[in-house]
C-alpha cells in the first residue's frame, strides 16, 4: 500500500501520443481493457501465483467499479490503451483499477493514469491518495515516481497445491 499526500500536487503528466479522458459511457470497452491487462501480467514484474480466469476478473473487475467510482480511460493514437479508477470518500481517493494492453507498456500510459487521478483528486478536495501495487512491480516504480510512498507492506498466504 502507497500513499501520497495531494497537497501541492504537481501539473498532469502528458507523454506524447496519451490522452486521457474520464469513461462514463464506455463501460464494456472499459471493462473488456481492464480483464485484459490484469490477464496479461507485466514480463518485468515479479512472477504471482495469483492467475485468474477471464470470467473471474471481469465479474471482480465488475463489482469494484459500481458506485462512487470514476472510470478512466487512456488512448494511444486514438486507441483504448489503457483504463483505471478512483474512488474518493471523505478526502481520500483510492485509486484502483488501473491496466495497460501489453501492446502499450512502455509508452507512459500509467504515468499519465496516475497523473490524471493525482489532479483529479486534489482538484476534489482530497489530502491524500492511496494505490495498491504489487512489490517491486512496474506499477509500485510508476507510483513512486509519482510522489507515493511505501505505508505499509502485507503478505498475502495462500494455499497453493492444496487439493491437488
Amino acid at each position: 500500500m502507497l500513499g501520497r499526500d495531494l497537497r501541492g500536487a504537481a501539473d498532469r503528466v502528458r507523454p506524447p501520443g496519451v490522452e486521457i479522458r474520464l469513461s462514463d459511457d464506455e463501460f464494456a470497452a472499459w471493462l473488456d481493457v481492464a480483464a485484459d491487462g490484469f490477464g496479461h501480467p507485466d514480463d518485468q514484474d515479479p512472477p504471482s501465483d495469483q492467475q485468474f480466469p477471464r470470467e473471474v476478473l471481469t465479474r471482480a473487475i465488475r463489482d469494484l467499479s459500481e458506485g462512487n467510482v470514476r472510470r478512466y480511460v487512456a488512448l494511444c493514437d486514438g486507441f483504448v490503451a489503457g483504463v483505471a479508477s478512483m474512488c474518493v470518500v471523505d478526502g481520500l481517493a483510492q485509486f484502483t483499477g488501473a491496466a495497460t494492453l501489453p501492446a502499450y507498456r512502455r509508452r507512459g500510459v500509467q504515468t499519465a493514469l496516475l497523473s490524471a487521478r493525482i489532479a483529479d483528486a486534489a482538484g476534489a478536495g482530497c489530502d491524500l491518495a492511496v494505490v495498491t501495487t504489487q512489490p517491486a512491480s512496474r506499477s509500485q516504480h510508476n507510483a513512486q515516481r509519482q510522489g507515493f510512498e511505501l505505508l505499509y507492506t502485507r503478505a498475502v498466504l495462500g494455499t497453493r497445491g492444496a487439493g491437488s
